[in-house]
């Protein structure tokens, strides 16, 4: 299995570490904090960043230096920070990972973050089940504050600085920022029209920056190795290493940082370990559920913002599905469909009302009672619904169904014709089709 330098990961596999201030420290910990406040201007941070190439890891991939820059240097109130602890992702776990083993890689990326935008107030966004995460943080916070890391003056500074555990109530929706900032305020979590963009009008509509733990937790290691050494690692524009979490029918799944632009041959063969005996590879999600299907033709697409969308899909979240060759296409899609139409948040009428429609004609089509013409249906509501949302949720609910009908529509085609489901021939007989 080839070998790569871990960044993230690195820590937590080291015998008896814990996690906690004193072995991070041990680590070279809170150096980069240091180094930034005994020396390094806001704008210097933010250059640093953007000259190392780091990309958001929650799933649009947006330059992260970038993202900062937007915020405004000469606005006279306060500014925020709100690190996206969501991670409801279906098939993505890397974050949880971090959060609950390597807190303070986190909690350092982000005290360096607000001192860059100018923010005296943070808080990390975490979802409602992920209670052992949000008691690790609130631990580690509090660590935090008995050292005189957070608080006013910190490391004898001008920079002041308090952060807050914010637990949603465990909605998909408020992974998007928006809906996450809504949350925060104490509203439903709903998706708000943009412009304008958190940058300008974001919490209590004050600039804002969110970013995934997962990004926060690279910035001390670029502070302190410089951006040319993150730059150097993965493709020209998809810098750095990237942590999948791989599950599905293979020998090892889990969570692998490697660096971006390895292929999916090398993640599920080499990493994984491959298939499980007697299984063969069908389909791989390759990020989260809400990114479109590939097949076992896309295994030599290399792992990086740009291949996988020039080939098709994206890699979002970083969560890779595998599926093997006893998987229903049909079951799977209509299992994500499942999932979309109970997280729709509503306001959006193609997402609230589409979503209904598509699900009642894939469970017509599972259940063994599908029409040849509900495929043309399936294809002309996707299409309704696909970039006529506010958010890009609507994009997501139908990436399963227009990816699975492009590459696997035989297997809709024979639910019709064989009026079952060919994977699981009495699921007819068990279904209720409204």
């Amino acid at each position: 299995m080839p070998t790569y330098e871990k960044i993230l990961l690195k820590n937590m596999e080291q015998p008896g570490y814990t996690g906690s201030l004193s072995d991070y420290r041990k680590t070279g910990g809170y150096m980069a904090l240091e180094k930034v406040l005994k020396g390094i201007a806001p704008a210097e941070v933010i250059d640093t960043i953007k000259r190392s190439g780091l990309r958001g890891r929650g799933g649009a991939g947006f330059p992260t230096g970038v993202k900062w820059s937007f915020i405004p240097k000469d606005h006279p109130g306060p500014k925020y920070l709100c690190c996206n602890a969501d991670e409801s992702e279906p098939g993505t776990f890397k974050d949880r990972q971090l959060i609950e083993n390597d807190p303070h890689q986190m909690l350092e990326g982000i005290t360096i973050a607000c001192y860059a935008i100018g923010a005296q107030t943070a808080y990390v966004y975490i979802r409602g089940e992920f209670f052992l995460g949000a008691k690790i943080i609130q631990g580690a916070i509090d660590e935090l504050y008995q050292a005189q890391l957070l608080g006013k003056k910190i490391l004898g500074s001008n920079f002041n600085l308090d952060i807050y555990v914010h637990r949603g109530a465990g909605a998909y929706i408020c992974g998007e920022e928006t809906a996450l900032l809504e949350s925060i305020e104490g509203k439903r979590g709903k998706p708000r029209t943009k412009p304008p963009f958190p940058a300008t009008h974001g919490l209590y509509q004050k600039p804002t920056v969110v970013n995934n733990v997962e990004t926060l937790s690279n910035v001390p290691h670029i502070i302190n190795r410089g951006p040319e050494w993150f730059a150097a690692i993965g493709t020209a524009k998809s810098t750095g290493t990237r942590i999948f979490s791989v599950s599905g029918p293979v020998n090892r799944p889990g969570n692998y940082e490697v660096p971006l632009g390895i292929t999916f041959r090398e993640m599920i063969e080499e990493h994984a370990g491959g298939m499980k005996e007697g299984k063969r590879l069908k389909a791989i999600i390759p990020g989260g559920a809400s990114a479109s299907f590939f097949t076992s033709e896309h295994l030599d697409v290399k792992m990086d913002f740009e291949s996988v969308a020039a080939a098709g899909s994206m890699l979002g979240s970083g969560g890779v599905t595998v599926m093997d060759d006893e998987t229903c296409m049909v079951a799977a899609t209509l299992n994500l469909l499942e999932f979309f139409h109970h997280e729709s948040c509503g306001k959006c009428t193609p997402c609230r009302e589409g979503s209904a429609w598509l699900l009642q004609i894939l469970r017509r089509i599972e259940g063994g009672e599908g029409r040849r013409e509900d495929l043309a249906q399936l294809e002309q509501l996707s299409h309704r619904i696909e970039g006529m949302t506010i958010c890009a949720f609507g994009d997501a609910e139908v990436a399963p169904i227009l990816s699975t009908l492009k590459h696997f529509r035989a297997e809709y085609e024979a639910h019709i014709d064989e009026k079952h489901c060919p994977f699981r021939p009495n699921l007819a007989l068990a279904m209720a089709v409204p």
